[in-house]
């Protein structure tokens, strides 16, 4: 059961922070790690794995033994912004997005 998060504007390096702990855990757990978590991305993750829940349901999978199989991030596109800087020059801003996929599976 696969979910996927595309063009999160967070950032792929920070999005990782978040994605790490969650890696090889039950879904409650994930769930429960996630909602306790400080983190922009927490939110956005937690809400990717219910997603991921719900495929599961849809294809009649045992949700009590879901857990987090594959979890990723991958960079997405970066917008580009301008600055204004001293003595009429600009400097580049990057607003860097992610895409995270979750995989779901049954413990056996």
């Amino acid at each position: 059961m696969r979910a996927k998060l595309r063009y999160l504007r967070i950032s792929a390096r920070k999005s990782r922070l978040v994605v790490d702990l969650i890696r090889g855990k039950s879904v409650d757990e994930a769930i429960n790690i996630l909602t306790f978590t400080k983190r922009a991305a927490s939110e956005p993750v937690r809400k990717l794995i219910e997603s991921a829940m719900s495929n599961a349901e849809e294809q009649e999978a045992n949700v009590d033994r879901l857990f987090v199989s594959e979890i990723y991030v991958d960079e997405g596109p970066t917008l580009r912004r301008f600055r204004p800087r001293a003595m009429g020059r600009a400097t580049r801003i990057n607003k860097r997005t992610s895409h995270i996929t979750c995989v779901l599976a049954e413990r056996q």
